[in-house]
């Protein structure tokens, strides 16, 4: 059976049962009331008249006094301890002069059928001839009583049926409500499965329930599906247009090497330092592709105050170690900031890196404070870069000097991603023929900020 379905029937059933109890609770409350209110009338009417029959003589006692008191619609009969009975009846009750009867020794109240129909019968102590204790029992008859409870059984049915009708159009309403949702979630990953295309589910702006929330989540998903499969394509299409050239080159001077390695010393060593100069070219291009095909959140970043001008002077000091460049630091203060040491130290050598590649002048790193920020100026006084060259910095394999065989134009492209990954910006700014200037902006520690 669909969801809808369910929804449906389990809705319609669940209301239709409530609408029954509620009906049955209305009716027997009442009938309760009213019965109660009946069988208290019929006491206090019997012991008005035990009243009056106990201020008579008891020389004076006799069934014609009776008769004064019989309701018009019951009964009025006197039994003695010996079982012996007088009996009263209305014209119209005869027939409950007919019916069994017993003795009772105190006030008794009680509902009794004859011939179908309820009757009030209230019993109290009354004082009859030569003074003997007897029972004066009052019977009336609650057809009036029977009679209105029937209407109100009728009027609740009917109620309860036409009640039906309406509440089994709303739950056919709500169902489709409910699973409109998730049948266009069902249609739409039906559209992707056979399409082979990222499609979203429409949602509307205003409804923020669950269902709502869970249209949102598919298309976060769908979203991230999307990103995933862009960087998987772009990673295999970049891979094998730049591990080309160096397999190439390799394969060339191996087949060199078999040919001719053995007889020419020089050209064996040649071949032997080109093929492993492009096998380290290789690995490193391999794992900046790796690296950009990663997902940020996969980037395992973890963030802390970091001093940064500590960080900043082992960086330098490696840097100027690794690649005997001599980097100027400067700061004017101490300053912590909230970010991830390792993403930090990594983003800086990727800055400096690209600063030594395009300048043979000494490198600066500035670090400034502004407001809330914290600003690291990478500084280098190389070619420079025109604004067309700017719009086009962070892209992938994009070098500005195409006459330089170093590097593979992945490393600002990886810099933004690590910026992104440890939530800094990174802005560059540059005058051709002057030079250019990284600019990575961190905020504050969470201590300053406090």
């Amino acid at each position: 059976m669909k969801l809808s379905n369910k929804i449906h029937v389990y809705t319609t059933v669940l209301f239709t049962v409530l609408l029954v109890l509620i009906s049955l609770s209305v009716y027997f409350t009442f009938s309760h009331i009213s019965y109660d209110s009946d069988l208290e009338q019929t006491r206090l009417e019997a012991e008005r008249i035990a009243a009056g029959i106990n201020e008579q003589e008891s020389t004076s006692l006799s069934t014609d006094l009776l008769r004064a008191y019989v309701p018009a619609n019951g009964m009025i009969r006197i039994i003695r301890r010996n079982g012996q009975a007088e009996t009263v009846a209305a014209g119209s009750q005869q027939d409950l002069a007919d019916q069994e009867y017993r003795y009772y020794q105190g006030e008794q109240v009680e509902v009794e059928k004859y011939d179908e129909t309820p009757h009030a019968v209230a019993a109290v102590p009354v004082l009859w001839m030569n003074g003997e204790v007897a029972s004066l029992q009052l019977t009336q008859s609650l057809a009036s009583t029977s009679s209105n409870l029937e209407v109100l059984r009728l009027v609740l049915l009917v109620v309860t049926i036409l009640a039906i009708l309406p509440l089994f159009l709303s739950a056919r309403i709500l169902s489709n409500l409910i699973t409109k949702p998730i049948v266009s979630l069902t249609d739409t990953m039906q559209e992707i499965r056979g399409s082979g295309e990222f499609k979203q589910i429409e949602t509307e702006k205003q409804s923020k329930d669950e269902l709502d929330q869970m249209a949102d989540a598919f298309n976060q998903m769908i979203i991230q599906l999307e990103r995933n499969y862009e960087r998987q394509e772009q990673f295999v299409s970049n891979a094998s247009h730049e591990l080309k050239t160096p397999l190439t080159v390799i394969e060339s001077y191996s087949s060199l090497l078999k040919r001719r390695g053995n007889k020419d010393e020089k050209l064996f060593r040649e071949s032997i330092e080109a093929i492993y100069s492009e096998a380290k070219q290789m690995r490193a291009l391999t794992q900046q592709l790796l690296l950009l095909a990663k997902q940020e959140e996969h980037w395992n970043v973890k963030k802390e105050n970091i001093p940064l001008v500590s960080l900043l002077e082992s960086t330098v000091v490696s840097f100027e170690k690794a690649y005997s460049r001599q980097v100027r630091l400067l700061s004017d203060s101490a300053v912590t900031v909230y970010t991830d040491e390792q993403k930090l130290k990594q983003l800086l050598y990727i800055l400096m890196d690209n600063a030594k590649k395009y300048s043979d002048e000494a490198i600066a790193v500035f670090v400034k404070q502004h407001s809330s920020k914290v600003i690291i100026d990478v500084v280098d006084e190389g070619i420079g870069m025109t604004g067309q060259e700017l719009e086009h910095v962070f892209d992938r394999f994009y070098q500005v000097d195409q006459s330089r065989s170093e590097g593979y134009g992945l490393g600002l492209s990886l810099a933004q991603e690590l910026a992104e990954a440890i939530g800094a910006e990174l802005k560059l700014t540059s005058i051709k023929g002057k030079g250019t200037t990284a600019s990575i902006i961190l905020a504050h520690s969470q201590k300053n900020l406090r």
